[in-house]
């Protein structure tokens, strides 16, 4: 389940394909695909053409997200520091008991109190080096150029995900 950062980073720095590496389910709900597709083609973003290609290409899939009778999904739509987008990918996540690949605290921090799973981009790419679909310097590649397109990560994680990297080798 994808957030909009996950997905526009990784778009951003040309590596949407270490998604497909993922045991999990690849999907996006619909208000993220409308926050990061439809909005982005219409301002121009070449990412947000590559997350559609990805979509039309079959590596992820838009889902609807019923929220009528979810009590965890009301309580975040009521939840002030998060977007509609944000609260459909957590309410999503519950329900269909996956994982919410997203980065802002505010969503993780809502998702630790609803008892959602989480991880991050970083973890996605991770993920790909530790299992076989990126070497360890693609991996590092990656991290690298979501930082040069304005993906923040603290120096001390950077640290962490570098160290991870290597103990791949």
């Amino acid at each position: 389940m994808f957030d909009a950062t996950p997905l526009i980073y990784l778009a951003k720095a040309d590596r949407l394909g270490v998604i497909e590496a993922l045991d999990e389910p690849r999907v996006v709900p619909e208000a993220v695909y409308r926050e990061v597709v439809t909005t982005g083609v219409e301002q121009g973003y070449d990412d947000a053409r590559r997350i559609e290609r990805a979509v039309e290409d079959g590596l992820v899939d838009v889902v609807a997200v019923d929220t009528d009778d979810s009590t965890v999904a009301t309580r975040l739509a009521q939840h002030p520091g998060l977007s509609d987008a944000d609260a459909a990918v957590l309410g999503c996540a519950d329900a269909r008991d996956a994982v919410a690949a997203m980065d802002e605290s505010a969503g993780r921090s809502a998702a630790e109190v609803e008892d959602v799973e989480t991880r991050g981009t970083a973890y996605v790419v991770l993920a790909a080096v530790r299992d076989g679909a990126l070497s360890t310097v693609e991996g590092r590649d990656a991290i690298d150029a979501m930082i040069d397109h304005g993906w923040y990560v603290a120096p001390d994680v950077y640290t962490k995900i570098v160290g991870k990297l290597e103990s791949f080798e």
